[in-house]
């Protein structure tokens, strides 16, 4: 998969950008400002129409624009792909590669994504809403997600690792919405259940009633959060065995990374009279299935009915899930070193490369921004001999002279300078 045109109109430094995005290395070179993180943030966008910097979609606005009553932002991709896709893919029950194959032919897709600020229609104010169309119809967010690819790396994606419970959340669900068809539709579900959960709780709270009235709103929590969390199980499973290899190399075997996923309700709770200690090992849920998760979470939530009327919230479930890193046993989250985030960071990214490609049978477009700030000369030259693998890869820089030159020279160099490129 690849993108082949970028069109951007009032999107964040952007009145307006149309450029063709060749295949293989891109490098954006500028100073600060200029409008490189945005073009990365926009690609981002078309695979996931979630933004890692802004708190509020109207910041995606173009500043002058934001200003007159109607104002729209939009992203338009044109992406091709072999036409092997994933509606047309059987996976193994063990492994991820996809069972069968059939001739290649290029397929080319258009995507728009529209962020609209209109006049509210009651005399003042106004609101913002989103759209999407592909191939020029209107769909539903969770129907799109998946459909383009891309992988992103930030040097604020530290957080992931160093940040909140639900930082590492986040990161999981953005990349399991687009490797997945079907999870940006339960998340949706869960999200939606839960809201009416702990709306009924807060009631039964403050002015009692009938319990039972929660049984409905347990039964759809479990069915969907049991999704979700044989899915994070599965894939967090698949990325370790992935993210292990490429971090041995980046650290040149010295350090052994481990991905510890802690869901909150835990489908293999300890043995009976056995006290829960915090003793780190290694635990294999992948066996578990998802019946069994169901049906499980929603007695874990029934027992619990008592508690959470009492606290007025849902305590339980995949949306208080946690995601530890640890390397050679030690927490990279509390103890790791700048360095050891960063080269965690992009052990993780280039995973989700490959562990997204062996899912959807396409290689998902990679956006690095400013990633060999703050790697040593060893490292940046591992790294680049494995960017130069890449279908397609957008990375920005201020500095040139960080690359190789003959990994200059094999790509394609853009200048951007107040948002026009050279």
């Amino acid at each position: 998969m690849h993108l082949t045109h970028l069109s951007l109109t009032n999107f964040r430094n952007f009145s307006r950008l149309d450029v063709d995005v060749p295949e293989g290395a891109v490098l954006i070179v500028g100073d600060n400002a200029q409008g490189k993180t945005s073009l990365l943030e926009a690609v981002y966008y078309l695979a996931t129409f979630v933004s890692f910097q802004a708190s509020h979609d109207r910041q995606l606005i173009n500043f002058l624009a934001v200003r007159e009553p109607l104002a729209v932002a939009r992203i338009v991709g044109e992406y091709a792909y072999a036409s092997q896709d994933i509606e047309t893919q059987g996976f193994t029950s063990h492994g991820l590669g996809p069972t069968g194959s059939s001739p290649e032919s290029q397929a080319v897709h258009h995507l728009e994504v529209r962020v609209i600020q209109e006049p509210n229609g009651n005399g003042g104010g106004s609101r913002l809403r989103k759209e999407v169309l592909l191939d020029g119809v209107k769909h539903k967010f969770s129907e799109v997600v998946g459909k383009f690819n891309a992988v992103l790396f930030l040097p604020q994606m530290m957080g992931v690792i160093e940040g909140a419970p639900e930082e590492r959340r986040r990161y999981l669900n953005l990349a399991l919405g687009q490797a997945l068809p079907s999870y940006a539709v339960a998340l949706s579900t869960y999200t939606r259940a839960l809201s009416q959960r702990n709306a009924l709780l807060k009631q039964l709270n403050e002015r009692g009633g009938d319990q039972a009235q929660l049984d409905f709103w347990d039964e759809q929590l479990a069915y969907s959060g049991a999704y979700l969390i044989h899915a994070r199980i599965q894939a967090v499973q698949e990325l370790e065995h992935l993210a292990v290899h490429l971090h041995q190399d980046l650290t040149q075997g010295s350090e052994v990374l481990r991905m510890c996923y802690q869901p909150a309700y835990d489908p293999l709770p300890a043995p009976m009279g056995q006290f829960a200690l915090p003793i780190d090992a290694p635990v294999d849920r992948s066996r578990i299935a998802l019946d069994h998760i169901r049906q499980g979470f929603q007695e874990k939530l029934l027992s619990l009915r008592k508690e959470e009327i009492a606290r007025g919230v849902t305590v339980t479930g995949p949306h208080r899930d946690e995601l530890r890193f640890l390397s050679n046993a030690i927490d990279l989250g509390l103890y790791g070193s700048r360095g050891q985030v960063r080269t965690t960071m992009l052990a993780i990214k280039l995973a989700e490369v490959a562990w997204m490609e062996a899912r959807t049978g396409h290689q998902p477009v990679l956006l690095l921004d400013e990633v060999l700030a703050e790697l040593d000369t060893r490292r940046r030259a591992d790294l680049l001999s494995r960017l130069g693998q890449g279908k397609q890869v957008l990375l920005t820089t201020t500095d040139l002279k960080l690359f190789d030159p003959g990994f200059v020279q094999g790509g394609t160099v853009w200048h951007i300078q107040g948002g026009q490129f050279t």
